[in-house]
């Protein structure tokens, strides 16, 4: 089986999931639109959001916080066509209110495996975390010494990979990180991109 059908098999069992009872069910997004299979860069952001990928089944788009990633990623080179990008919880994590929460630490523990499997599929040499869930699921796939908020665009070398953090690309983030430093940080992974496609 290659890497592209295992995913496949991957997402269909990820849809078909029923572990987390406090998301909404069969909201799991993955397949296709993620990227390709295998890919250099692997994105991981915090779980779906509702007027985004859950809306559309695709991560990072079509919300705020889906524009501000792809608009980094544009205005400083990252070629999204080859990277990944994924969430730490495939599912949306609803409030009582219907909108967008915080995973639990129980429903990314839940989904641990599918990110694990998705990170040896894509294969990527690089793994960014966008934001401190992502961070901090990824740490439960595999432990690593990235410290949030100090190693920001600094790769350092994880479970024969690297792995970068970088600020989730929610409005919000914009009171504790400028845009300008954001952006910054984005070119660090442009310029790894570039080095992986000149080997």
């Amino acid at each position: 089986m290659n890497s592209r059908t295992a995913f496949e098999v991957l997402a269909d069992c990820a849809g078909a999931c029923r572990r987390c009872p406090h998301v909404a069910a069969g909201s799991a997004v993955i397949g296709p639109a993620n990227g390709p299979v295998p890919a250099p860069i692997l994105f991981v952001a915090e779980a779906p959001g509702h007027l985004g990928g859950v809306r559309f089944g695709v991560p990072l788009w079509g919300d705020r916080t889906g524009k501000n990633f792809r608009a980094y990623c544009a205005e400083t080179g990252i070629d999204l066509d080859r990277a990944f990008i994924t969430n730490a919880v495939l599912c949306h994590p609803p409030s009582s209110a219907g909108r967008n929460r915080t995973p639990r630490r129980s429903e990314m523990r839940a989904c641990r495996d599918f990110l694990r499997r998705q990170i040896e599929l894509v294969d990527p040499t690089l793994v960014v975390a966008l934001g401190r869930i992502a961070l901090e699921s990824l740490g439960l796939v595999t432990p690593h010494s990235v410290a949030f908020g100090h190693h920001v665009a600094q790769p350092r070398p994880w479970g024969g990979r690297h792995l970068a953090s970088l600020y989730h690309p929610s409005g919000q983030t914009l009171g504790r990180r400028s845009r300008a430093d954001q952006l910054r940080d984005y070119r660090v992974i442009a310029a790894w991109q570039r080095a992986v496609a000149a080997r």
